[in-house]
């Protein structure tokens, strides 16, 4: 599934598409918002919050979550799409280009006044320009009995961090993912690692992660070779791209296992 730093990169590029254009073409192909014209009305902003897209006329805000294979697409008038046409959700088009929504897992169309209803459960967003790090220690905190693991997905801690950066940050703070919340030495320090990988991956790429998908491969700190494990689901042992997906990868070694 995209992480916060992938709908942040997104919604810059549709920011520099549509903000301040005039839709000439406004295309919604799921059945509730089948009938929702935006002709002539103009994009007033394109942002982001942890997971979740909006973009802005006026009136409305389009809501998408990318979810696990959606993407948002930018093409000149008249270019071929570069994916299938009936996995489009949804089509904005200018004078200059379209910006197409593929496979998205979710896509409503909200009062401005209503945005808050989509975000209002998250806890802060790591890319926010008001990023708060101490509430999102208040947040983690609470959960004192969850591993870290888990803790780190949940959104309505942080906001934007997925399998991938979980697993970074618990490796580049030796913070075993089992561990309990309360058991981790350091639980501001961790948050500051959070927001430091996704500011960098965010506003540095290409970023290259140190413990993600290199199961096996030598541990850069002390060459033990990083293991990759389910963590609170249970998938096959053949499973392998269960594992590769949902797994969580770490050292057995810098990161020393509760217990």
């Amino acid at each position: 599934m995209p992480e916060g730093d992938v709908v942040f990169l997104a919604a810059g590029r549709l920011r520099a598409a549509l903000e301040g254009r005039t839709l000439i073409r406004s295309d919604f192909r799921v059945p509730r918002y089948a009938t929702v014209d935006l002709r002539d009305q103009i994009v007033d902003s394109v942002g982001s919050y942890g997971k979740h897209l909006f973009i802005r006329t006026d009136t409305v805000s389009i809501h998408s979550h990318l979810k696990m294979e959606g993407s948002w697409r930018i093409f000149h008038c008249g270019q071929r799409w570069t994916k299938p046409r009936v996995s489009a959700r949804v089509v904005l088009g200018t004078e200059e280009s379209e910006a197409v929504g593929f496979d998205l897992g979710l896509v409503e169309v909200l009062r401005r006044a209503d945005e808050h209803t989509a975000v209002d459960h998250l806890g802060p967003d790591l890319l926010a320009a008001g990023w708060d790090p101490a509430e999102a220690v208040d947040r983690l905190g609470r959960e004192a009995d969850i591993p870290i693991g888990l803790a780190l997905l949940d959104q309505r801690n942080l906001a934007g961090i997925g399998n991938i950066y979980r697993s970074e940050i618990c490796y580049l703070r030796k913070v075993h993912p089992a561990l309990p919340v309360r058991a981790v030495d350091d639980l501001p320090a961790l948050v500051n690692e959070a927001h430091r990988v996704l500011h960098r991956a965010a506003h540095e790429p290409p970023w290259r992660p140190l413990a993600y998908g290199r199961a096996r491969w030598p541990c850069r700190r002390c060459g033990t070779p990083l293991r990759v494990e389910m963590l609170g689901e249970t998938a096959p042992r053949n499973d392998r791209v269960a594992r590769r997906e949902r797994g969580i990868y770490f050292c057995p070694k810098c990161q020393v296992a509760p217990g």
